[in-house]
């Protein structure tokens, strides 16, 4: 892990859950680093690319995994596919669209929406597979949303669950579908969402049924809340692999003119 993280601090990499591969356009391709125990080409998973720039470089700090990337992914950076919490950061006045936090579960997702100002819980979904997927997109349409912010299980020391790669697969599978709008699919640690979602219930008086009925949204407040604590410098983004729906992100979706920050009201 500190091997890693070094490399990441130091140039760009790419990476699986398995093994460290180098690029070949990068200062530290040299033998040392082919002959690490860490460095094995043979084991790497094609259909996934994980980079990641400088930390220096504030628009590149994000992860990008792309789910069966062509040749130029390393060239893809935040830089062209912001969160709304990071041009916010850079610019308080620009003109973004809602951000829907998503808690998935096995049979429930919670629902929370935010433009950065307060946040909000607004739904609790029992759907499963495409049901929840095509929901997810029309309550996107409805509420002005513009990005997805999923939250990936991971346990206390930062590490993926067998959950995580289910959220993965669903993330997948929804970003290809948001492109095709211009809407972004990201990803954002959720670990711990569910406890301080609890606590949060607790203080605001909620008795136990309605904490039962909620505590998904809830959970997908805490999601949101952190993603804009952060300003969305701790996320990845799902990318699909087609270009041209690469391009529609870029794009991105038509600006609300009549948005005004200092009228809005969460």
């Amino acid at each position: 892990d500190y091997f890693i993280q070094f490399l990441a601090e130091e140039t760009k990499i790419q990476f699986d859950s398995r093994d460290l591969v180098y690029d070949t356009r990068s200062p530290m391709s040299s033998p040392q680093l082919q002959s690490h125990p860490f460095f094995n080409p043979s084991k790497t998973n094609p259909n996934l690319i994980f980079s990641k720039s400088p930390l220096f470089l504030p628009y590149f700090s994000t992860p990008i995994r792309n789910y069966n990337p062509k040749p130029n992914a390393l060239s893809l950076s935040l830089q062209e596919f912001p969160p709304n919490a990071l041009r916010r950061k850079t610019n308080p006045q620009c003109t973004v669209g809602f951000s829907l936090g998503v808690d998935l579960g096995s049979s429930r997702t919670g629902l929370a929406l935010s433009k950065g100002f307060s946040v909000r819980p607004l739904t609790v979904l029992k759907l499963r597979g495409q049901k929840l997927e095509l929901q997810l997109l029309d309550m996107a349409e409805r509420e002005e949303v513009d990005e997805f912010i999923i939250g990936i299980p991971k346990s206390w020391d930062g590490k993926e669950t067998p959950q995580s790669n289910k959220v993965r697969s669903i993330a997948g599978r929804l970003a290809v579908r948001a492109a095709e709008r211009g809407w972004r699919v990201y990803l954002q640690d959720e670990h711990g969402t569910s406890s301080e979602a609890a606590y949060r219930m607790i203080n605001l008086g909620l008795n136990k049924s309605a904490r039962q009925k909620t505590s998904d949204a809830y959970a997908a407040v805490i999601l949101l809340e952190r993603y804009f604590a952060m300003s969305g410098e701790d996320i990845e983004i799902v990318l699909p692999k087609q270009i041209d729906l690469q391009e529609k992100l870029r794009k991105g979706t038509p600006l609300d003119i009549d948005f005004s920050p200092e009228e809005f009201v969460d």
